[in-house]
């Protein structure tokens, strides 16, 4: 058809004019923070917050030690130095491992805006650059190229497009006939989206929308939107920061006044100077409380175990790359998956075939075999690549599945292809339904048509059936063959018969009139089933999601049958479900915020669903308080996985998908999704095993200052050992408990509560051990220090070191307590996996020695004798022993 006599399209004048009003056809790109920016974020973090505080705090009384009555010098800045360095290097690796995060989308950034479109304009057909195509600009559209813009279709010959970027689904038919929209279609049967690609046909649209008015430029956008949801473990530690704050501070007023009123009662006539001086000496202790109860190794020791579990959670395909989502996906309540590339293995394959005159599926080498080989190779568009192990498929994905099932036959569809002399050829087209090939076949030394398309049509233009060797009426098979049809179609797989026609030379001019077929007596061969299986681990790794409590929802463009079968093949859908677990993204849409919210806990299946309506699931489920983890593979996921806690791409997902994401699958298995969750959840566990222990730590350590305040002595630790307890050898166990191996058993449990009525990160069996452990090692300290005290009321340099390592040996043993925390196993269970925890263990028993030996001044140790070294070890170890007897009797 002439396309200038029925389109003029745009004048020079009206193009400036449209692009005035409407924008060019650009996407805005995001604005960028800059990496200082990005690096002072990390001091959002409360713990850290804390730590400045603590960190201003002990600068005063470094200050005060090293110029005041005492002099210490510099060796009163080493803690303040140390909390420091604590800060800093927090902040550093966790700034280190998320900076290539932080670039997300920048591919998109990348688009080429200058390939070329060609369009009417004043009447006449040219090539402009994509980025100035404008609205009211009439495009022509043709096989293999993207769609440049939104738009109405004019005219649709054939037409399919991939919106694949978009919804999803691979081939959706397009069409300016009413008669034939798809009501359930994601977008209108003659409209067609930015950044989808037209696989079959050729058309003529109308561009409506351009730029960032798009429905790929909203896709866009919402990729950009900045994910402020915190993570439950920041939600936890901030809720920790608090608590750790207010208790800080509420001890150290109260020891404050407390002994301020002492002072005024014991020494009411004490000069004005004097008291002055008491007072900030009585300051001090209260400030030196706040210190020693901040945890300064926690934010490290978070950080530590984050980035272990991103490199060794590696090993099981799951490329992390923002670390708190390695933590966050062990707190999932919902996962939204979308269906093609994910649960499926987006790959179409002949799923069964049903020619009738084969037997068992297999071709051999008689007539009927010659006739379906051939007719497959040279009735098609499609290609193979086969130049590498596993063939690549071009064209058309259903005709493709065809060429594979013929490789997988051993047979060179290429051969067969070159050898055929065409004739003529009729292309698959949307309004006939077929494709009609007229070769010149060497395989019968004949003239063949050969007809494939949808198996209903096919049969109406047959006047036989080919059955075992004979003929059948197509009345007398009609109503067997559409109940197998209908069966495969309830198993949403896609359906294509097959037909032939022998030749004879005077008539090869007369089969093809007005792009249809003439005086055809066809003889009908069969049917195939095409479909695309579902991944063989799915089904298993989705049951374990849902016995982990975890409910698992599909978000896909397909229709409401197919997700449906999709659902069942997996385990999500079954008989018992109603409509209420269903819904279309219009459906969706439609509903208000109240109506959906009381619904999207019960939705297991979106279909029909638009990258918007995937996004909005995603943040009702939040308000819910959900944690959400989402799968996809496309462009069109980009919003969603931004949106959620943990976005996860899989790994041949698209550039833009893996940038929107937290977690890369590698594998692109849902089970290893599955192995995430136990990761997640095990690091969690371990990060309470540390702080269980670290917080024991403080609670002892408070307490003696408090104590030792109130009797009027100093502290039996110095600054320095304080120093080697609460940051070198914190960070040591960091690295001792992070690195234990994941627990199976956590994928039994139900998840945790998230949300401001959620679960707190300490339990209330965690506090109850905090708190009495720590009095029981209080009183045996101080139960040491009367001890050491009986004689002249000092101690000696060599009996506060047996002190500070009583202290440090009590905490190493009941490093192996913390180990064995929540677990029901002895601290001695699964020793030889966790090469790790004891390689740190040992560490600290040489370094505890290494300080103790050669510390001297600025330890303020003196060396100790092999048989005091075996009887502290002995001695301490009582703290372990009492904890597996009380877990012995706790699995009795």
């Amino acid at each position: 058809m002439d396309t200038k006599q029925h389109f003029q399209g745009l004048t020079k004048e009206q193009v400036i004019a449209s692009r005035e009003a409407n924008g060019e056809n650009v996407l805005t790109p995001p604005a960028k923070a800059s990496l200082w920016s990005q690096f002072l974020e990390k001091f959002d973090d409360p713990i850290i917050r804390i730590l400045l505080v603590a960190w201003a705090l002990s600068l005063i009384i470094a200050g005060v030690h090293c110029w005041g009555p005492e002099a210490k010098g510099f060796s009163a800045f080493l803690e303040p130095i140390g909390i420091f360095f604590a800060i800093i290097l927090a902040s550093c690796v966790s700034f280190f491992f998320e900076l290539k995060a932080n670039r997300a989308f920048d591919i998109l950034n990348t688009v080429n805006d200058d390939i070329m479109v060609k369009v009417i304009r004043d009447g006449s057909i040219t090539e402009i650059p994509r980025k100035e195509v404008v609205v009211g600009d009439v495009v022509i559209l043709q096989t293999g190229e993207e769609v440049p813009a939104d738009g109405t279709l004019q005219e649709a010959i054939s037409l399919q497009i991939n919106e694949s970027t978009l919804t999803g689904e691979p081939i959706i038919d397009k069409t300016v006939d009413k008669a034939e929209f798809d009501t359930e279609a994601t977008y209108p049967s003659n409209v067609v989206m930015r950044g989808t690609t037209v696989v079959d046909g050729h058309g003529i649209m109308i561009v409506d929308q351009v730029g960032d008015n798009t429905g790929y430029g909203k896709v866009y956008e919402g990729s950009q939107i900045d994910n402020n949801v915190q993570t439950p473990l920041q939600i936890q530690l901030a809720g920790l920061a608090k608590i750790i704050s207010k208790a800080g501070y509420t001890i150290a007023g109260l020891t404050f006044f407390g002994l301020v009123i002492k002072l005024f009662i014991n020494t009411p006539d004490l000069p004005l100077m004097d008291m002055v001086g008491e007072i900030l000496n009585i300051f001090m202790i209260a400030v030196t409380l706040i210190v020693v109860s901040v945890p300064e190794g926690l934010p490290m020791s978070v950080t530590l175990s984050l980035a272990l579990s991103m490199n060794r959670m590696l090993k099981t395909n799951n490329l992390v790359r923002k670390m708190h989502a390695c933590e966050t996906m062990g707190a999932t309540t919902v996962i939204c998956t979308d269906k093609t590339g994910t649960l499926t293995q987006n790959q179409m394959q002949i799923y069964q075939t049903n020619f009738f005159n084969l037997a068992d599926q297999k071709l051999a080498n008689d007539e009927v075999s010659r006739l379906i080989k051939e007719g497959i190779a040279v009735n098609s568009t499609a290609f193979l690549d086969l130049s590498e192990e596993k063939p690549k498929t071009m064209g058309n994905p259903t005709e493709a599945a065809l060429l594979l099932w013929l490789n997988s036959n051993k047979e060179d569809y290429q051969s067969l292809r070159e050898e055929a002399k065409v004739i003529e050829q009729l292309t698959f087209s949307t309004e006939r339904k077929y494709m009609a090939t007229l070769v010149k076949s060497p395989q019968l030394g004949r003239n063949v048509l050969y007809v494939k398309g949808a198996p209903e049509i096919v049969l109406q233009n047959c006047n036989r059936v080919a059955i075992n060797g004979s003929y059948a009426s197509v009345e007398s098979c009609k109503a067997s063959i559409e109940k197998q049809l209908l069966d495969y179609q309830n198993q949403a797989m896609r359906t294509l018969g097959f037909a032939y026609q022998l030749v004879e030379d005077e008539h090869v001019e007369s089969f093809f009139e007005n792009g249809r077929l003439k005086n055809a007596d066809l003889t009908f061969l069969g049917f195939v089933a095409i479909s695309d299986p579902v991944r063989s681990d799915v089904p298993d790794a989705v049951k374990s999601c849902l016995n982990a409590g975890i409910d698992v929802k599909i978000v896909t463009g397909d229709t409401p049958g197919t997700a449906k079968e999709i659902g069942r093949q997996v385990g999500i859908w079954n008989e018992n479900d109603t409509e209420r677990n269903i819904i279309t993204g219009p459906g969706f849409e439609a509903l208000t915020d109240e109506e959906a919210l009381d619904r999207v806990l019960d939705l297991k299946i979106m279909c029909r669903a638009r990258p918007t309506d995937k996004q909005r699931l995603v943040q009702l489920l939040q308000q819910k308080d959900a944690v959400v983890a989402v799968t996809g593979d496309g462009t069109n996921d980009a919003p969603a996985l931004k949106a959620a806690q943990v976005g996860l791409s899989m790994g041949d997902g698209t550039s833009v998908a893996k940038e929107a994401s937290d977690i890369t699958i590698i594998d692109n298995s849902f089970m290893s999704i599955t192995r995430a969750v136990m990761w997640g959840r095990s690091l969690y566990q371990n990060i309470q095993k540390f702080i269980l222990f670290q917080l024991t730590i403080n609670v002892v350590a408070c307490v003696i200052v408090l104590v030792g305040s109130f009797l009027g002595t100093e502290s039996p630790l110095t600054v320095t050992q304080m120093l080697w307890v609460n940051l070198i050898m914190d960070t040591f166990a960091a690295g001792a408990l992070a690195s234990l191996p994941p627990n199976e058993r956590v994928m039994k449990n139900k998840p945790r509560k998230s949300g401001p009525n959620g679960d707190f990160i300490i339990s209330r069996r965690m506090a109850n051990r905090i708190f009495s452990v720590g009095i029981l090692f209080v009183v045996f300290l101080l139960a040491v220090l009367i001890y050491f005290n009986h004689t002249d009321g000092e101690l000696t340099a060599y009996e506060l070191s047996q002190f500070f390592s009583i202290f440090v040996l009590l905490q190493f043993w009941n490093m192996f307590n913390a180990k064995a925390f929540g677990t029901n196993k002895s601290a001695f269970a699964e020793l030889k996996e966790s090469k790790g925890f004891l390689s740190v263990a040992l560490l600290i028993l040489i370094g505890q020695y290494l300080i103790v030996t050669f510390g001297g001044q600025m330890f303020s140790v003196v060396p100790l004798s092999w048989a005091d070294w075996g009887y502290i070890i002995a001695g301490t170890s009582i703290v372990l022993w009492i904890g597996e007897i009380i877990r012995l009797f706790g699995k009795k």
